[in-house]
């Protein structure tokens, strides 16, 4: 099989795994941004604007996840202390419960390949994805991988 494609499906199966693992949870619903929009804003709170710029979509795209994410409990909006006409968004304590699981699970998962390959094999797939993003020459890596 093809090395990217060989990643692709990896990947493809821990996010199932994940999802499976968040919805046994009670996180049913997780769209493909939530894990971004999670960690930005256990970071720093932000406006849908600088949201939306940092995902690389358009205002109404960030508005739209934004929406979801503060009906599903995971994100809410308050107003800006500079700017009383704006709205910093943060994270509400369901975003910060469902990230405490999506941490959880990434180190249970991480674990529980060390015991089934060897912490030296792991080490050195992350060494190699290290590399990969870190020498990679597209602009949406660097964009999504700053704020991380």
């Amino acid at each position: 099989m093809d090395f990217g494609l060989l990643l692709g499906h990896a990947y493809q199966a821990f996010v199932q795994e994940l999802h499976a693992h968040l919805a046994e949870r009670g996180f049913p619903a997780v769209g493909s941004s939530y894990g971004f929009v999670l960690r930005t804003l256990d970071r720093e709170a932000v406006t849908a604007t600088q949201l939306g710029e940092r995902l690389g979509i358009t205002a109404q795209g960030a508005a739209k996840v934004i929406d979801e994410m503060v009906a599903l409990g995971y994100v809410e909006r308050r107003p800006d202390p500079a700017d009383k006409r704006a709205k910093q968004l943060h994270l509400a304590p369901g975003g910060a419960a469902m990230l405490a699981v999506v941490r959880e699970f990434h180190a249970e998962y991480e674990a529980r390949l060390t015991q089934e390959v060897g912490a030296d094999e792991v080490a050195a797939v992350r060494r190699v994805l290290t590399a990969m993003v870190a020498t990679s020459t597209g602009p949406d890596l660097a964009r999504l991988f700053r704020p991380l």
